[in-house]
């Protein structure tokens, strides 16, 4: 008996000692956290509520869960996005469709893998005590623009559309402070601004606004914001991408289910959100993040090529034969 007592002693110890080295060794089953791949995404402006689905993305673990650590941040100068995105020096940024066609023609290999907000934003705005209320009204005005290349087109198409051009007005590059601008009455109006956010502002500190939606006046429908990376990403690293886009638009989906929730969460990662304007505007944008069918990211083809037909014929583009290679939806569809 004490044989048998001394020997079950023995045997104790010695699975005592061997799972001991087998801890030592790593040899336990405990999964260990898999080393995330690091990308960038330079944003177009601060963060506000059209980026709110990338922060969901980011703070719910999107991201992670595809196995990436994405920077979100914003440039020293964001109008750089497409040449930086094209040299590889970021992986991805936010755009705007006519800026990435003229890129392209001028060789820089970024591409849209998708579309963040489908219908235009940007629009002309005038204080509604002006009496500017259409294109024409604008004649012999000063128009304030942030100096981004296409504004010009855009304007001079809406007044084309009344019969006037862009000569029968004063263009004022006053940056990005649009808003103030225009109710110092430095300006009579303004464009590049965003009826679902600076016209809220305004409208907050007291100032009423006329709005001229640029698809109402003559300018084709396009795509305002698109999410860009480079042909060579695309060609040689399309697992990252196609990961990226699949916690993109889980993001999104998340912020079209509840915009206030998703600008709620964005409050407590950026303390300087304005709920304020991000509230109200978020309830106008949200409808603007997916087509008619319900797809978030969706890029139509006819909305390329007629867009850059009609850069050609407002003199912005040469040709408008690269339409259908500056955007790529096998990502999008890649996500569903």
């Amino acid at each position: 008996m004490k044989f048998f007592t001394k020997r079950a002693a023995i045997m104790v110890s010695l699975l005592f000692v061997v799972t001991m080295l087998a801890a030592a060794c790593g040899g336990d089953s405990t999964p260990q956290p898999k080393e995330l791949t690091k990308i960038s995404l330079a944003l177009d402006w601060f963060p506000w509520s059209n980026h709110s689905g990338l922060f969901i993305a980011q703070e719910r673990g999107y991201f992670a869960e595809q196995g990436l650590e994405v920077k979100i941040y914003v440039p020293g100068d964001p109008s750089t996005v497409l040449q930086t995105v094209g040299a590889g020096r970021d992986d991805f940024g936010i755009s705007y469709q006519p800026e990435l066609l003229l890129a392209r023609e001028k060789g820089i290999e970024a591409v849209s893998i998708m579309a963040l907000v489908q219908h235009p934003l940007n629009s002309v705005m005038a204080l509604k005590e002006s009496g500017i209320v259409e294109p024409k009204d604008l004649k012999g005005k000063k128009v304030g623009a942030p100096g981004l290349p296409s504004d010009e087109a855009l304007i001079d198409t809406m007044l084309r559309s009344q019969g006037l051009t862009i000569d029968d007005i004063e263009m004022v590059n006053v940056g990005f402070d649009l808003i103030p601008a225009l109710i110092s009455k430095n300006v009579d109006a303004i464009v590049g601004a965003y009826w679902v956010h600076e016209s809220i502002s305004a409208t907050n500190l007291g100032f009423e606004l006329n709005i001229m939606r640029m698809e109402e006046n003559g300018v084709p429908d396009f795509y305002e914001l698109v999410i860009v990376a480079s042909e060579d990403k695309i060609a040689n690293d399309p697992e990252i991408v196609q990961k990226f886009v699949r916690a993109v638009t889980r993001g999104y989906q998340d912020a079209i289910a509840d915009p206030l929730d998703a600008v709620a969460l964005l409050k407590r990662v950026k303390p300087e959100t304005d709920l304020d304007i991000e509230n109200p505007g978020v309830k106008l944008l949200a409808p603007l993040w997916t087509t008619d069918n319900g797809v978030f990211g969706w890029q139509e083809q006819s909305r390329w090529e007629e867009f850059a037909k009609w850069m050609v014929q407002s003199g912005r583009l040469s040709s408008a034969s690269d339409a259908t290679a500056a955007y790529d939806n096998s990502f999008v569809e890649g996500a569903r």
